[in-house]
């Protein structure tokens, strides 16, 4: 995080992770994500990274996003992908602002094997263009490997932000 960023209302709630013993939070940390956007826990995506730079998530190949030929069915392969490019947005909004997912394109190249991880990232300027304005867009960049390593889908997410329709509660 840059020196001249203050952490938004999502960054505080995650720094408040670390009042809780080391050994529990991962655990708290997924429970509490999970809340807020419930989808992810019903198809268990794990929170394994979350830095206003950087998230990176995790999806295990479960019968419950599995595909006919038993691979991640490809909308969990985007669900991985968009929470990913979602958390990262989320952490740099401003705390008067929602973030909205605008646009998406999600090419399948190869077969997937296991569990998939997605990661997100946005660069110095992109945090700070959130920062600097209660509306704008962005193109976020997000990489999905299996577990050999390969991509199988190459993804492109583009997020929106805009004024929040009430004021932010601290």
């Amino acid at each position: 995080m840059s020196n001249a960023q203050l952490p938004n209302k999502l960054q505080r709630s995650l720094m408040r992770l670390d009042e809780a013993p080391a050994f529990m939070r991962g655990f708290v940390q997924n429970i509490i994500l999970r809340r807020a956007v419930p989808f992810t826990g019903t198809a268990g995506v794990r929170f394994v990274s979350l830095t206003p730079e950087r998230v990176e998530v995790h999806l295990a190949n479960e019968h419950r996003v599995q595909n006919h030929i038993g691979g991640v069915h490809a909308s969990a392969m985007n669900l991985l992908a968009e929470t990913a490019t979602g958390m990262v947005v989320g952490m740099n909004v401003r705390d008067d602002c929602t973030p909205l997912a605008k646009a998406l394109s999600m090419a399948f190249k190869k077969r997937a094997t296991g569990g998939l991880k997605a990661v997100a990232t946005l660069t110095p300027e992109q945090c700070a263009a959130m920062q600097a304005s209660d509306k704008g867009e962005v193109q976020v960049a997000v990489t999905v490997t299996d577990e050999a390593g390969i991509e199988p889908v190459e993804c492109v997410f583009t997020w929106a932000w805009v004024p929040a329709s009430r004021p932010a509660k601290n």
